[in-house]
């Protein structure tokens, strides 16, 4: 028996890197896993996958996760197909990066949006099911920006947007807590995905000097991150809630 057997798992953004590897592993944990992606193609060959490992799999696409009324109709939708929801998987976001005297004021406003608000949007829609439900939990993903200053790029308002994300899940967890829903975050450090590998080949010298500085001496990759999500939504943390476990081989350690 897998250690999320039979829960109904939403996870959003699953059309490739940490979003991919969290349906796949979820699906193969005994979760049902209903998933979305603006991309339609990158969500079937997600599907397909899942379904070939023999997992239990449904997605919907496009569905924008900055769409709050698009995002709503996707969660009613799923809790009324499942009879409930027992987990959200906030993975999705869009970043953009700049520095304070040079990002513009449009690209502040996308990433606020595409990596804070739509995780309120999820949250707000799901929260009623939750409670219905009698508990649950809402897993979001943060960011090691959202904790500290990052020196080799700036990232400001990604990391103002994580900061966001980490608080409003502490928030979660004071508010669900009378419900029964646990509110926990994962903030990964740099992690290797197709979207990310070009870095990975070719590093600037700030970036490579950091990676330099990890003690674990790797990048991440995407099941470091989901290893943790996977103890984090199973009923083996069920007295842990309101945390920031930080995933990043022991770089934040060093300041």
């Amino acid at each position: 028996m897998g250690r999320l057997q039979d829960k109904v798992a939403l996870i959003t953004g699953i059309g490739g890197g940490m979003g991919r590897e969290a349906a796949r592993r979820f699906a193969a944990e005994g979760a049902a896993v209903i998933g979305c992606d603006i991309d339609a193609a990158a969500l079937e060959e997600t599907v397909r996958l899942v379904r070939a490992d023999g997992g239990t799999i449904s997605g919907s696409a496009p569905v924008d996760a900055g769409d709050a009324a698009a995002v709503q109709a996707w969660i009613d939708d799923a809790a009324a197909a499942h009879g409930g929801i027992d987990i959200l998987y906030n993975n999705a976001s869009i970043q953009r990066f700049g520095a304070i005297d040079e990002i513009s004021v449009a690209d502040w406003d996308f990433a606020i949006d595409m990596e804070l608000n739509i995780v309120f949007y999820a949250v707000r829609a799901v929260w009623k099911h939750l409670k219905t439900r009698g508990g649950g939990v809402i897993l979001n993903i943060g960011s090691i920006a959202g904790t500290r200053g990052v020196e080799f790029m700036p990232q400001n308002a990604h990391g103002a947007a994580k900061a966001g994300v980490i608080n409003l899940t502490q928030q979660l967890a004071v508010e669900g807590g009378p419900h029964g829903i646990r509110a926990v975050c994962i903030s990964p450090g740099f992690i290797q995905t197709p979207a990310t590998t070009f870095l990975v080949e070719d590093p600037p010298p700030a970036l490579r000097d950091a990676w330099e500085r990890i003690p674990l001496r790797r990048v991440g990759q995407p099941d470091d991150v989901v290893n943790a999500a996977v103890f984090l939504t199973s009923d083996e943390a069920s007295w842990i809630t309101g945390v920031n476990l930080v995933v990043d081989g022991g770089g934040s350690t060093l300041g």
